[in-house]
Protein backbone atom coordinates (compact mmCIF):
# COMPACT_ATOMS: atom_id res chain seq x y z
CA UNK A 1 0.00 0.00 0.00
CA UNK A 2 1.08 3.51 -0.98
CA UNK A 3 1.30 5.40 2.73
CA UNK A 4 1.81 8.61 0.99
CA UNK A 5 -1.57 9.02 -0.52
CA UNK A 6 -3.76 9.60 2.58
CA UNK A 7 -7.31 7.59 2.46
CA UNK A 8 -8.81 7.60 5.58
CA UNK A 9 -12.56 6.49 6.37
CA UNK A 10 -15.19 6.96 9.09
CA UNK A 11 -17.30 4.04 9.39
CA UNK A 12 -20.38 4.40 11.73
CA UNK A 13 -23.57 1.79 12.58
CA UNK A 14 -26.76 2.93 12.00
CA UNK A 15 -27.81 2.09 15.62
CA UNK A 16 -28.76 5.51 16.66
CA UNK A 17 -28.41 9.05 16.05
CA UNK A 18 -24.52 10.16 15.89
CA UNK A 19 -23.29 11.46 19.32
CA UNK A 20 -19.96 13.54 19.82
CA UNK A 21 -17.57 11.08 19.91
CA UNK A 22 -19.06 9.87 17.02
CA UNK A 23 -18.72 12.55 14.63
CA UNK A 24 -15.42 13.93 16.65
CA UNK A 25 -13.68 10.65 15.14
CA UNK A 26 -15.26 12.04 11.52
CA UNK A 27 -13.74 15.08 11.95
CA UNK A 28 -10.39 14.12 12.90
CA UNK A 29 -10.38 11.52 9.70
CA UNK A 30 -11.71 14.48 7.63
CA UNK A 31 -9.65 17.21 8.81
CA UNK A 32 -6.40 15.05 7.93
CA UNK A 33 -7.66 14.08 4.61
CA UNK A 34 -8.36 17.51 3.59
CA UNK A 35 -5.01 18.40 5.60
CA UNK A 36 -3.24 15.82 3.24
CA UNK A 37 -4.75 16.08 0.14
CA UNK A 38 -5.98 12.60 0.68
CA UNK A 39 -9.55 11.14 0.49
CA UNK A 40 -12.22 10.93 2.99
CA UNK A 41 -14.25 7.69 2.75
CA UNK A 42 -17.56 7.32 4.32
CA UNK A 43 -18.51 3.47 4.81
CA UNK A 44 -21.53 2.36 6.57
CA UNK A 45 -21.18 -0.32 8.77
CA UNK A 46 -24.75 -2.55 9.00
CA UNK A 47 -23.94 -5.44 9.67
CA UNK A 48 -25.91 -6.01 12.89
CA UNK A 49 -29.28 -5.97 11.26
CA UNK A 50 -31.00 -7.18 14.86
CA UNK A 51 -29.53 -2.88 16.09
CA UNK A 52 -30.49 -0.93 12.57
CA UNK A 53 -32.59 2.29 14.08
CA UNK A 54 -35.35 3.73 11.59
CA UNK A 55 -33.79 6.84 10.02
CA UNK A 56 -30.00 6.67 11.89
CA UNK A 57 -28.52 6.34 8.49
CA UNK A 58 -30.12 9.45 7.41
CA UNK A 59 -29.24 11.53 10.44
CA UNK A 60 -25.76 10.38 10.32
CA UNK A 61 -25.38 11.92 6.94
CA UNK A 62 -27.27 14.74 7.75
CA UNK A 63 -25.13 15.43 10.46
CA UNK A 64 -21.88 15.41 8.22
CA UNK A 65 -23.49 17.53 5.66
CA UNK A 66 -24.37 20.00 8.88
CA UNK A 67 -21.37 20.43 9.90
CA UNK A 68 -19.72 20.69 6.41
CA UNK A 69 -17.64 17.23 6.51
CA UNK A 70 -17.97 15.93 2.29
CA UNK A 71 -16.91 12.58 1.45
CA UNK A 72 -15.24 11.53 -1.01
CA UNK A 73 -16.06 8.45 -1.29
CA UNK A 74 -19.75 6.61 -0.20
CA UNK A 75 -22.93 6.99 0.14
CA UNK A 76 -24.86 9.06 -2.44
CA UNK A 77 -21.66 9.32 -4.70
CA UNK A 78 -20.23 5.59 -5.17
CA UNK A 79 -16.38 5.36 -5.74
CA UNK A 80 -14.38 2.66 -7.31
CA UNK A 81 -14.12 0.41 -4.02
CA UNK A 82 -17.63 0.28 -2.96
CA UNK A 83 -20.29 -0.72 -2.21
CA UNK A 84 -20.07 1.29 0.76
CA UNK A 85 -22.59 -0.68 2.79
CA UNK A 86 -21.35 -3.68 4.45
CA UNK A 87 -24.28 -5.22 4.02
CA UNK A 88 -23.72 -5.02 0.31
CA UNK A 89 -20.36 -6.71 0.48
CA UNK A 90 -21.06 -9.95 2.07
CA UNK A 91 -19.73 -12.55 -0.05
CA UNK A 92 -16.44 -10.66 0.14
CA UNK A 93 -16.42 -12.01 3.86
CA UNK A 94 -17.34 -15.46 3.30
CA UNK A 95 -14.99 -15.58 0.91
CA UNK A 96 -12.27 -14.45 2.79
CA UNK A 97 -13.33 -16.32 6.56
CA UNK A 98 -13.10 -19.15 4.48
CA UNK A 99 -9.74 -18.78 3.13
CA UNK A 100 -9.03 -18.09 7.00
CA UNK A 101 -10.43 -21.57 7.39
CA UNK A 102 -8.17 -23.28 4.80
CA UNK A 103 -5.50 -21.67 6.26
CA UNK A 104 -6.04 -23.10 9.52
CA UNK A 105 -6.02 -19.69 10.99
CA UNK A 106 -10.19 -20.10 11.87
CA UNK A 107 -12.40 -23.07 13.05
CA UNK A 108 -15.92 -23.31 13.51
CA UNK A 109 -17.71 -22.94 16.68
CA UNK A 110 -20.68 -24.73 17.82
CA UNK A 111 -21.32 -23.40 21.54
CA UNK A 112 -24.78 -22.35 22.55
CA UNK A 113 -24.84 -19.23 24.16
CA UNK A 114 -26.00 -20.93 27.19
CA UNK A 115 -23.19 -23.51 27.85
CA UNK A 116 -21.08 -20.24 27.03
CA UNK A 117 -23.14 -18.05 30.16
CA UNK A 118 -22.63 -21.07 32.24
CA UNK A 119 -19.00 -21.29 31.59
CA UNK A 120 -18.75 -17.98 32.47
CA UNK A 121 -20.43 -18.07 35.19
CA UNK A 122 -18.08 -21.15 36.78
CA UNK A 123 -14.89 -19.01 35.73
CA UNK A 124 -16.59 -16.44 38.13
CA UNK A 125 -17.33 -18.72 40.68
CA UNK A 126 -13.42 -19.95 41.05
CA UNK A 127 -12.30 -16.34 40.75
CA UNK A 128 -10.63 -16.96 37.48
CA UNK A 129 -10.67 -14.09 34.88
CA UNK A 130 -13.34 -14.02 33.33
CA UNK A 131 -12.85 -14.49 29.28
CA UNK A 132 -15.50 -15.12 26.71
CA UNK A 133 -14.27 -17.81 25.45
CA UNK A 134 -12.59 -21.14 26.62
CA UNK A 135 -11.09 -22.41 22.95
CA UNK A 136 -13.45 -25.74 23.35
CA UNK A 137 -14.14 -25.89 20.22
CA UNK A 138 -10.62 -25.07 18.70
CA UNK A 139 -9.45 -28.34 18.04
CA UNK A 140 -12.60 -30.08 17.41
CA UNK A 141 -12.12 -33.54 14.66
CA UNK A 142 -13.92 -33.73 11.88
CA UNK A 143 -16.45 -36.55 12.88
CA UNK A 144 -17.24 -34.26 16.14
CA UNK A 145 -17.73 -31.18 13.79
CA UNK A 146 -20.00 -33.21 11.29
CA UNK A 147 -21.95 -34.71 14.18
CA UNK A 148 -22.57 -31.14 15.41
CA UNK A 149 -23.54 -30.17 11.95
CA UNK A 150 -25.68 -33.27 11.71
CA UNK A 151 -27.67 -31.70 14.89
CA UNK A 152 -28.74 -28.81 12.52
CA UNK A 153 -26.11 -26.58 14.82
CA UNK A 154 -24.85 -23.88 12.13
CA UNK A 155 -21.48 -22.93 13.56
CA UNK A 156 -20.27 -19.40 14.18
CA UNK A 157 -16.34 -18.69 13.08
CA UNK A 158 -14.05 -18.10 15.76
CA UNK A 159 -10.01 -16.61 15.01
CA UNK A 160 -7.61 -18.62 15.79
CA UNK A 161 -5.04 -16.31 18.45
CA UNK A 162 -1.58 -17.76 18.68
CA UNK A 163 -1.40 -19.44 22.20
CA UNK A 164 2.22 -18.21 22.90
CA UNK A 165 3.98 -14.89 22.26
CA UNK A 166 2.84 -11.43 21.93
CA UNK A 167 2.12 -8.94 19.65
CA UNK A 168 2.84 -5.43 18.86
CA UNK A 169 1.73 -2.67 16.58
CA UNK A 170 2.72 1.12 17.06
CA UNK A 171 -0.06 3.64 17.35
CA UNK A 172 0.66 7.18 16.06
CA UNK A 173 -0.50 8.53 19.32
CA UNK A 174 0.66 6.50 22.10
CA UNK A 175 3.38 4.70 20.69
CA UNK A 176 4.47 0.91 20.70
CA UNK A 177 1.95 -0.91 22.27
CA UNK A 178 2.58 -4.34 22.89
CA UNK A 179 -0.44 -7.43 24.34
CA UNK A 180 0.78 -10.92 25.74
CA UNK A 181 -1.41 -13.19 23.21
CA UNK A 182 -2.52 -15.05 26.01
CA UNK A 183 -4.70 -12.45 27.14
CA UNK A 184 -6.15 -12.34 23.91
CA UNK A 185 -9.66 -14.35 23.09
CA UNK A 186 -10.32 -15.92 19.64
CA UNK A 187 -12.97 -13.50 18.69
CA UNK A 188 -15.94 -14.16 16.66
CA UNK A 189 -15.42 -13.57 12.97
CA UNK A 190 -18.66 -14.57 11.36
CA UNK A 191 -22.13 -14.96 13.29
CA UNK A 192 -24.58 -17.84 12.60
CA UNK A 193 -26.88 -15.22 10.40
CA UNK A 194 -23.86 -15.22 7.84
CA UNK A 195 -22.88 -11.69 8.94
CA UNK A 196 -19.62 -10.54 9.72
CA UNK A 197 -18.98 -9.36 13.06
CA UNK A 198 -16.77 -5.39 13.07
CA UNK A 199 -13.41 -7.56 13.51
CA UNK A 200 -13.49 -9.35 10.22
CA UNK A 201 -15.67 -6.86 7.95
CA UNK A 202 -13.33 -4.13 8.69
CA UNK A 203 -10.24 -5.97 8.47
CA UNK A 204 -11.10 -7.00 4.49
CA UNK A 205 -13.21 -3.31 3.91
CA UNK A 206 -9.81 -1.36 5.31
CA UNK A 207 -7.77 -3.55 2.41
CA UNK A 208 -9.79 -3.59 -0.20
CA UNK A 209 -10.56 0.42 0.11
CA UNK A 210 -6.66 0.69 0.21
CA UNK A 211 -7.26 2.97 3.67
CA UNK A 212 -3.81 4.11 5.20
CA UNK A 213 -4.72 5.29 8.61
CA UNK A 214 -7.44 4.25 10.70
CA UNK A 215 -8.40 6.96 13.08
CA UNK A 216 -10.76 5.82 15.57
CA UNK A 217 -11.70 5.84 19.12
CA UNK A 218 -9.14 4.55 22.05
CA UNK A 219 -12.14 1.87 22.61
CA UNK A 220 -10.49 -0.19 19.72
CA UNK A 221 -7.14 0.00 21.35
CA UNK A 222 -7.56 -3.58 23.06
CA UNK A 223 -9.10 -4.67 19.51
CA UNK A 224 -5.91 -3.84 17.68
CA UNK A 225 -3.63 -6.80 17.98
CA UNK A 226 -6.51 -9.28 16.96
CA UNK A 227 -6.95 -7.15 14.15
CA UNK A 228 -2.80 -6.78 13.83
CA UNK A 229 -2.58 -10.78 13.72
CA UNK A 230 -5.77 -10.89 11.51
CA UNK A 231 -3.73 -8.88 9.44
CA UNK A 232 -0.44 -11.45 9.44
CA UNK A 233 -3.45 -14.35 8.76
CA UNK A 234 -4.18 -12.67 5.31
CA UNK A 235 -1.06 -11.62 4.50
CA UNK A 236 -1.67 -8.13 4.33
CA UNK A 237 -0.19 -5.00 5.30
CA UNK A 238 -2.20 -3.29 7.65
CA UNK A 239 -2.54 0.64 7.97
CA UNK A 240 -1.14 2.93 10.35
CA UNK A 241 -3.54 3.37 13.56
CA UNK A 242 -4.42 6.35 15.58
CA UNK A 243 -6.54 5.67 18.91
CA UNK A 244 -8.63 9.33 19.89
CA UNK A 245 -8.60 9.90 23.07
CA UNK A 246 -12.32 9.20 25.14
CA UNK A 247 -14.48 11.98 25.67
CA UNK A 248 -15.96 12.37 29.61
CA UNK A 249 -18.72 14.36 31.32
CA UNK A 250 -17.41 17.49 33.63
CA UNK A 251 -17.95 14.63 36.44
CA UNK A 252 -14.87 12.45 34.53
CA UNK A 253 -17.24 9.73 33.35
CA UNK A 254 -17.86 8.59 30.20
CA UNK A 255 -20.23 11.53 28.50
CA UNK A 256 -23.38 10.10 28.09
CA UNK A 257 -26.88 11.73 28.21
CA UNK A 258 -27.05 12.29 31.38
CA UNK A 259 -24.90 14.76 30.88
CA UNK A 260 -27.17 16.70 28.75
CA UNK A 261 -27.24 16.42 24.93
CA UNK A 262 -24.88 14.18 23.02
CA UNK A 263 -26.33 13.68 19.54
CA UNK A 264 -25.40 16.19 17.07
CA UNK A 265 -28.80 16.58 15.72
CA UNK A 266 -29.48 17.81 19.33
CA UNK A 267 -27.18 20.09 19.07
CA UNK A 268 -28.48 21.43 15.97
CA UNK A 269 -32.07 21.83 17.03
CA UNK A 270 -30.95 23.80 19.78
CA UNK A 271 -29.77 26.24 18.04
CA UNK A 272 -25.85 25.90 17.87
CA UNK A 273 -23.90 26.79 14.93
CA UNK A 274 -22.17 24.23 12.67
CA UNK A 275 -18.71 26.47 12.69
CA UNK A 276 -19.34 26.38 16.33
CA UNK A 277 -19.54 22.97 16.98
CA UNK A 278 -17.07 22.19 14.13
CA UNK A 279 -14.11 24.29 16.10
CA UNK A 280 -15.51 23.00 19.51
CA UNK A 281 -14.99 19.54 18.65
CA UNK A 282 -11.89 19.66 16.98
CA UNK A 283 -10.43 20.84 20.65
CA UNK A 284 -11.94 17.68 21.88
CA UNK A 285 -8.88 15.58 22.30
CA UNK A 286 -6.69 18.37 19.51
CA UNK A 287 -4.81 21.02 20.24
CA UNK A 288 -2.24 23.72 18.59
CA UNK A 289 -1.35 25.50 21.63
CA UNK A 290 -2.39 26.09 25.37
CA UNK A 291 -4.17 29.62 24.62
CA UNK A 292 -5.60 29.56 20.67
CA UNK A 293 -9.26 28.26 21.20
CA UNK A 294 -10.64 29.63 18.00
CA UNK A 295 -10.18 28.26 14.71
CA UNK A 296 -12.26 28.35 11.09
CA UNK A 297 -12.44 25.66 9.55
CA UNK A 298 -9.45 26.48 7.03
CA UNK A 299 -7.33 27.31 9.76
CA UNK A 300 -8.35 23.95 11.49
CA UNK A 301 -7.70 22.04 7.92
CA UNK A 302 -3.99 23.96 7.56
CA UNK A 303 -2.92 23.06 11.24
CA UNK A 304 -4.47 19.90 11.82
CA UNK A 305 -2.00 16.86 12.40
CA UNK A 306 -1.92 13.59 14.31
CA UNK A 307 1.18 14.50 15.87
CA UNK A 308 -0.98 17.27 17.98
CA UNK A 309 -3.86 15.11 19.42
CA UNK A 310 -3.80 14.16 22.86
CA UNK A 311 -3.34 11.01 24.79
CA UNK A 312 -5.73 12.30 27.69
CA UNK A 313 -8.98 12.00 27.77
CA UNK A 314 -10.89 15.03 26.37
CA UNK A 315 -13.84 17.00 29.47
CA UNK A 316 -16.88 17.96 27.16
CA UNK A 317 -17.81 21.43 28.88
CA UNK A 318 -21.51 22.78 27.53
CA UNK A 319 -20.37 26.02 29.46
CA UNK A 320 -17.44 26.07 27.24
CA UNK A 321 -19.37 24.93 23.89
CA UNK A 322 -22.43 27.96 24.95
CA UNK A 323 -20.04 30.90 25.12
CA UNK A 324 -18.10 29.77 21.88
CA UNK A 325 -21.85 29.63 19.72
CA UNK A 326 -22.45 33.44 21.42
CA UNK A 327 -18.66 34.43 20.23
CA UNK A 328 -19.64 33.06 16.57
CA UNK A 329 -22.92 34.74 16.66
CA UNK A 330 -21.29 38.08 17.66
CA UNK A 331 -18.54 37.82 15.03
CA UNK A 332 -21.57 37.56 11.92
CA UNK A 333 -22.97 40.66 10.22
CA UNK A 334 -26.64 41.96 11.28
CA UNK A 335 -27.23 40.48 7.69
CA UNK A 336 -25.56 37.00 8.17
CA UNK A 337 -27.40 36.84 11.77
CA UNK A 338 -30.86 37.55 10.08
CA UNK A 339 -30.70 34.81 7.49
CA UNK A 340 -29.48 32.14 10.36
CA UNK A 341 -32.18 33.65 12.51
CA UNK A 342 -35.03 34.10 10.68
CA UNK A 343 -35.97 30.39 10.14
CA UNK A 344 -35.79 29.80 14.12
CA UNK A 345 -38.08 32.80 14.57
CA UNK A 346 -40.65 31.17 12.11
CA UNK A 347 -40.46 28.20 13.94
CA UNK A 348 -40.44 28.54 17.41
CA UNK A 349 -42.41 32.34 17.58
CA UNK A 350 -46.15 32.07 19.17
CA UNK A 351 -48.86 30.61 16.47
CA UNK A 352 -50.05 34.06 17.13
CA UNK A 353 -47.53 35.53 15.53
CA UNK A 354 -48.48 36.44 11.62
CA UNK A 355 -46.30 34.62 9.35
CA UNK A 356 -44.59 34.73 7.25
CA UNK A 357 -41.87 37.34 9.49
CA UNK A 358 -41.13 40.36 8.05
CA UNK A 359 -37.08 40.23 7.30
CA UNK A 360 -36.87 44.57 7.22
CA UNK A 361 -39.00 44.10 10.88
CA UNK A 362 -36.64 41.38 11.96
CA UNK A 363 -33.56 43.14 10.82
CA UNK A 364 -34.52 45.94 13.05
CA UNK A 365 -34.23 43.05 16.24
CA UNK A 366 -31.06 41.37 15.14
CA UNK A 367 -28.55 44.61 16.31
CA UNK A 368 -30.79 44.79 19.44
CA UNK A 369 -30.11 40.93 20.51
CA UNK A 370 -26.93 40.25 18.66
CA UNK A 371 -24.51 40.79 22.04
CA UNK A 372 -27.39 38.47 24.47
CA UNK A 373 -27.86 35.43 22.75
CA UNK A 374 -25.82 32.65 22.46
CA UNK A 375 -27.38 29.96 20.43
CA UNK A 376 -30.37 30.54 17.87
CA UNK A 377 -33.13 29.51 19.42
CA UNK A 378 -32.62 32.30 21.98
CA UNK A 379 -33.35 34.75 20.04
CA UNK A 380 -37.02 33.46 19.57
CA UNK A 381 -36.73 33.80 23.36
CA UNK A 382 -35.53 37.11 23.47
CA UNK A 383 -37.37 38.42 20.52
CA UNK A 384 -40.75 37.36 21.26
CA UNK A 385 -42.35 40.78 22.78
CA UNK A 386 -41.42 42.24 19.85
CA UNK A 387 -43.77 39.76 17.78
CA UNK A 388 -47.00 39.24 19.50
CA UNK A 389 -49.64 41.68 20.14
CA UNK A 390 -49.90 41.94 24.01
CA UNK A 391 -47.12 40.42 25.93
CA UNK A 392 -48.44 38.24 28.93
CA UNK A 393 -47.32 39.42 32.75
CA UNK A 394 -48.29 40.36 36.08
CA UNK A 395 -49.41 43.35 37.10
CA UNK A 396 -46.48 42.81 40.40
CA UNK A 397 -44.23 43.15 37.32
CA UNK A 398 -44.51 46.95 36.49
CA UNK A 399 -43.69 47.74 40.55
CA UNK A 400 -40.05 48.19 40.80
CA UNK A 401 -37.61 49.14 42.96
CA UNK A 402 -38.51 52.47 45.61
CA UNK A 403 -41.71 52.30 43.96
CA UNK A 404 -45.60 51.98 44.61
CA UNK A 405 -48.88 50.90 42.63
CA UNK A 406 -49.23 54.44 43.16
CA UNK A 407 -45.98 55.82 42.17
CA UNK A 408 -45.75 53.37 38.98
CA UNK A 409 -49.10 54.23 37.98
CA UNK A 410 -48.41 57.92 37.75
CA UNK A 411 -45.00 57.40 36.10
CA UNK A 412 -47.25 55.34 33.32
CA UNK A 413 -49.95 57.70 32.79
CA UNK A 414 -47.41 60.78 32.52
CA UNK A 415 -45.87 58.90 29.87
CA UNK A 416 -48.90 57.91 27.97
CA UNK A 417 -49.45 61.70 28.28
CA UNK A 418 -46.27 63.17 26.29
CA UNK A 419 -45.11 60.23 24.04
CA UNK A 420 -47.99 61.03 21.36
CA UNK A 421 -46.52 64.55 20.84
CA UNK A 422 -43.54 63.56 19.80
CA UNK A 423 -42.80 64.09 16.15
CA UNK A 424 -39.67 61.53 15.86
CA UNK A 425 -40.14 58.11 17.86
CA UNK A 426 -36.35 57.25 17.96
CA UNK A 427 -33.72 56.19 20.73
CA UNK A 428 -32.16 59.94 21.25
CA UNK A 429 -35.77 61.84 21.02
CA UNK A 430 -36.83 59.07 23.38
CA UNK A 431 -34.57 59.42 26.14
CA UNK A 432 -34.22 63.10 26.02
CA UNK A 433 -37.86 62.92 26.56
CA UNK A 434 -38.51 60.84 29.32
CA UNK A 435 -35.06 61.86 31.27
CA UNK A 436 -36.86 65.09 31.03
CA UNK A 437 -40.26 63.53 32.44
CA UNK A 438 -38.89 61.67 35.31
CA UNK A 439 -36.86 64.33 36.74
CA UNK A 440 -40.00 66.40 36.26
CA UNK A 441 -41.96 63.75 38.58
CA UNK A 442 -39.41 63.65 41.02
CA UNK A 443 -37.88 60.57 39.92
CA UNK A 444 -34.67 58.76 39.40
CA UNK A 445 -34.74 57.94 36.00
CA UNK A 446 -34.47 53.83 36.39
CA UNK A 447 -37.89 54.39 38.36
CA UNK A 448 -39.49 55.79 35.09
CA UNK A 449 -37.62 53.35 32.52
CA UNK A 450 -38.58 50.19 34.84
CA UNK A 451 -42.13 50.75 34.68
CA UNK A 452 -42.12 51.61 30.77
CA UNK A 453 -39.91 48.42 29.86
CA UNK A 454 -42.34 45.99 31.76
CA UNK A 455 -44.73 47.24 29.70
CA UNK A 456 -43.93 47.89 26.77
CA UNK A 457 -41.97 44.20 27.27
CA UNK A 458 -43.52 42.06 29.78
CA UNK A 459 -40.09 41.82 31.03
CA UNK A 460 -37.58 43.47 33.76
CA UNK A 461 -34.87 43.44 31.84
CA UNK A 462 -34.30 43.38 27.35
CA UNK A 463 -32.19 45.32 25.14
CA UNK A 464 -31.52 49.02 25.48
CA UNK A 465 -35.13 50.71 26.17
CA UNK A 466 -35.38 53.53 24.00
CA UNK A 467 -33.76 51.14 20.89
CA UNK A 468 -36.79 48.33 22.06
CA UNK A 469 -39.24 50.99 21.57
CA UNK A 470 -38.25 52.81 18.90
CA UNK A 471 -38.19 49.39 17.04
CA UNK A 472 -41.87 48.59 18.67
CA UNK A 473 -43.29 52.20 16.98
CA UNK A 474 -45.30 54.61 19.01
CA UNK A 475 -48.49 52.97 18.46
CA UNK A 476 -47.71 49.65 19.82
CA UNK A 477 -45.98 51.20 23.06
CA UNK A 478 -48.78 53.31 23.35
CA UNK A 479 -51.10 50.29 23.24
CA UNK A 480 -49.12 48.45 25.63
CA UNK A 481 -48.77 51.58 28.37
CA UNK A 482 -52.55 51.50 27.87
CA UNK A 483 -52.49 47.62 29.03
CA UNK A 484 -50.46 48.54 32.06
CA UNK A 485 -52.42 51.34 33.31
CA UNK A 486 -55.18 49.01 32.96
CA UNK A 487 -53.62 46.46 35.07
CA UNK A 488 -53.01 48.81 37.95
CA UNK A 489 -56.34 51.12 38.35
CA UNK A 490 -58.40 49.66 40.58
CA UNK A 491 -61.43 47.57 39.79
Amino acid sequence: MNKEEVRVRFAPSPTGHPHIGNIRTALFNWLFARHSGGKFIVRIEDTDQSRKVEGALESILDSLKWLGLDWDEGPEIGGEYGPYFQSERLDLYHKHVQQLLDSGHAYKCYCSSERLEQMRKEMAERKESVRSYDRHCRNLSANEQAKFESEGITPIIRFKIPLEGETTFHDLVRGDITFQNTELDDIVLMKSDGYPTYHLANIVDDHFMKISHVMRADEWLSSTPRHTLLYQAFGWEPPLFAHLPMILGPDKSKLSKRHGATAVTEFQEQGYLPEAMLNFMALLGWSLDDKTEMFSKVDLIKLFSIERISKTAAVFNHEKLQWMNGTYLREFSHEELLSRINPILETQLPDTVNRPISKEYASQIVPLIQERINTLTEAATYADFFFVEQPEYEASLLIGKKMTEESTLRALKASQEILPSLHSFDHDTLENTLRAKADELGLKAGQLFSPLRAACTGRTASPGLFETMAVLGKERCLKRIAVAIQKLEPA
